[in-house]
């Protein structure tokens, strides 16, 4: 029986929430909390430590509701969402890292409404980035295309993304051997296969601190996210052009903030 019969049969879809932990006490409850106060129902929280020493896992151990605890899961954070994946029994699969948190009480039953609405195979919105205490208003997000994504141009924020468990099996996983552009490599296989629905709201709270990956090492990353993106030129080779300008730029940015002051 498949997703869609299942819930044409009157049960409500289960949404999986995958969160990465590893020493994160000092983010985690936030987190936990914007789970537990969701007013969708059929939830189940999925952790994947990495072997923390901190209050972290008395945390989850005190956290209520319907979880599942992986232990010293190693191997890099593309690893640990895959382990996370793999125990996961929802219909619906999200990444939350212990960061980032829910946006709304309403964000899960928002999503299933557009699931539902659309027949579609992922859904995703926009993330609010806190940074330094405040809220940054988020970006104006662009209708999306798989050409205007893989041109660079629609962008598609990881803890905003929702994803139907059975279109793993159909494309694949996170490829363990990145470190930053893991999400956008699975993007891009997808958004081959499926077009998604997306909600102009945010949806997730992105917090943006020193220890973020995506706040350090940002020419690594751009530079991986090029290997990345030329994986799959052939399905759009203008669009990768036009991507590729803007990678010329956005490196030379890069550098120049990263050169030693004379």
């Amino acid at each position: 029986m498949t997703a869609d019969t299942k819930q044409q049969a009157g049960r409500k879809p289960a949404f999986s929430i995958v969160t990465c932990t590893w020493n994160s006490a000092a983010t985690l409850a936030d987190t936990l909390a914007s789970v537990q106060r969701q007013t969708w129902p059929e939830v189940e929280h999925i952790f994947v430590d990495g072997g923390s020493t901190d209050a972290t896992l008395d945390m989850i151990a005190a956290y209520p509701g319907r979880k599942r605890l992986l232990r010293d899961v190693g191997g890099g954070i593309s690893r640990a969402m895959n382990q996370g994946i793999e125990a996961a029994s929802g219909d619906y699969v999200a990444h939350l890292h212990s960061d980032d948190y829910y946006a709304g009480d309403d964000v899960l039953a928002t999503v299933a409404e557009r699931f539902d609405a659309e027949r579609v195979d992922w859904v995703f919105g926009s993330v609010q980035v806190l940074k330094d205490g405040e809220l940054i208003p988020p970006y104006r997000m662009l209708p999306f295309s798989y050409r205007s994504y893989a041109a660079g141009r629609a962008a598609v924020p990881h803890p905003a993304v929702f994803i139907r468990r059975s279109m793993f099996a159909r494309v694949g996983m996170f490829d363990e051997t990145l470190k930053y552009a893991m999400d956008i490599d699975l993007w891009l296989r997808l958004g081959r296969v499926a077009r998604p629905a997306t909600l102009d709201r945010p949806l997730t709270v992105f917090r943006d601190h020193a220890g973020s990956v995506s706040s350090s090492n940002r020419i690594k990353a751009r530079q991986e996210e090029f290997q990345v993106r030329k994986r799959y030129m052939a399905q759009a080779p203008l669009a990768f052009g036009i991507y590729c300008l803007r990678y010329a730029k956005r490196m030379r940015g890069l550098r120049a903030q990263a050169a030693p002051a004379r």
